[in-house]
């Protein structure tokens, strides 16, 4: 049997990560995570997750708060952050410093993250 790719969708909106799984599970494993502190706990038991992708604007820990501390433990691993907004200095500053490989919108579009998803 084939193993199909691990993902993390980190979304504070439960409307959000149960979209994301729904269209999303039949090619891939994925992961789902109302909060940051949440997503980083997945991460600990779930080392073989390829891709995370973070919602920017969570309670507590925003996407790019979430990213950095997942990074600083998982190097290794590519990194989205999904943004209903504009692209704000602090994402712009992500993506220079490699963070963050894309910003990608909500409403999210399926298939460039289908995309990302099987680079």
């Amino acid at each position: 049997m084939i193993r199909k790719k691990k993902i993390l969708y980190v979304d504070d909106e439960k409307i959000n990560v149960q979209l994301f799984q729904i269209n999303f599970s039949n090619s891939f494993e994925v992961l789902i995570s109302c909060s940051g502190m949440d997503g980083l706990l997945l991460l600990d038991k779930n080392l073989d997750t390829e891709v995370v992708i973070s919602d920017m604007k969570m309670p507590e820990m925003n996407g790019l708060e979430f990213i950095g501390k997942a990074k600083g433990k998982y190097p290794n691993k590519r990194y989205y952050i999904l943004t209903g907004f504009d692209i704000t200095g602090e994402i712009q500053h992500a993506l220079d410093n490699k963070l963050i490989l894309k910003c990608l919108k909500k409403p999210f579009n399926l298939q460039e993250i289908e995309r990302i998803l099987n680079e």
